[in-house]
C-alpha cells in the first residue's frame, strides 16, 4: 500500500517549513490572504519557496484570484501547484489553469451530501480535488477553520483518484479519518499549529508520521 501523500499548509517560517520537509511531507503550502493570519508576501513566499524546491511540491493557495494577482503569485513562488480556495467557479478554474500552465487544486467545502454534487464539474478541470470543512457563516476565512465535517458523507461518493481530505485533521484523528473515507491523501494546517498562524515543529511531525501509519 503506497504511502499516505501528506499536505502541510500555511507554512510562513523557515523553522516549520524545513520541520515540514524533514519530516517528509509530499506537498507544504504557502497562503497568500491577506485575511489569513498564515499570510505571507511576495516577497516572504519567493524565499520560502524557493527553500522548498526539490524537496516537495510548492503549492500557493489564493483566493480568488484576478489575473494581475495570478501572475505576481506565479512569479514570486513559482509553485508547482495552485491551491484555489474561493468561490472560483469552474470556469475560472480552467482559465486559471490554461493561462498559468501550472496544475490547480480545487478547495471544495463540503458540510452536506448535497455539497458534493459540485464534485464533477471541478474534476474534469482542476488537476486536484480538496473536501474541506464548509466555513460557518460570517466566518472570515474560506479554510483554515480547525472544522471538520461528517466523513461518513463520502460513504459511496466517486471521487477523483488524488482527491484531498482536509479540515480540522490532527495527529489524533487522521488516521480515522482516512479509515473511514477511503482516501489516502490528506492537508492540515490548524491541526498543526500551537495558535492561528503559529506551527509547532512537533506537531508537524506527530502528523505526518500518524498520516503513514494507516492501516
Amino acid at each position: 500500500m503506497a504511502d499516505t501523500c501528506v499536505k502541510i499548509c500555511g507554512l510562513s517560517t523557515e523553522p516549520t517549513l524545513d520541520a515540514a520537509l524533514d519530516a517528509g511531507a509530499d506537498l507544504v503550502g504557502f497562503v497568500h490572504f491577506p485575511k489569513s493570519p498564515r499570510h505571507v508576501t511576495l516577497e516572504q513566499g519567493r524565499g520560502l519557496a524557493q527553500r522548498a524546491r526539490g524537496r516537495a511540491q510548492r503549492v500557493v493557495l489564493l483566493v480568488d484570484p484576478d489575473d494581475a494577482l495570478l501572475a505576481a503569485a506565479i512569479e514570486a513562488f513559482d509553485p508547482d501547484l495552485i491551491q484555489l480556495h474561493g468561490q472560483e467557479t469552474p470556469q475560472r478554474v480552467a482559465e486559471i489553469r490554461a493561462r498559468t500552465g501550472r496544475p490547480v487544486m480545487k478547495a471544495v467545502g463540503i458540510a452536506a451530501v448535497a455539497d458534493l454534487r459540485a464534485l464533477p464539474a471541478y474534476a474534469v478541470v482542476a488537476d486536484r480535488l480538496l473536501l474541506d470543512a464548509k466555513p460557518p457563516p460570517g466566518a472570515d476565512l474560506p479554510g483554515g477553520n480547525g472544522r471538520s465535517f461528517d466523513w461518513d458523507i463520502l460513504n459511496g461518493a466517486e471521487l477523483p483518484a488524488g482527491t484531498m481530505l482536509s479540515g480540522g485533521l490532527d495527529s489524533g484523528n487522521v488516521g480515522t479519518a482516512l479509515a473511514r473515507t477511503g482516501l489516502v491523501a490528506v492537508d492540515v494546517s490548524s491541526g498543526v499549529e500551537i495558535r492561528p498562524g503559529e506551527k509547532d515543529p512537533d506537531r508537524i511531525a506527530a502528523f505526518v508520521a500518524a498520516a503513514r501509519r494507516r492501516a
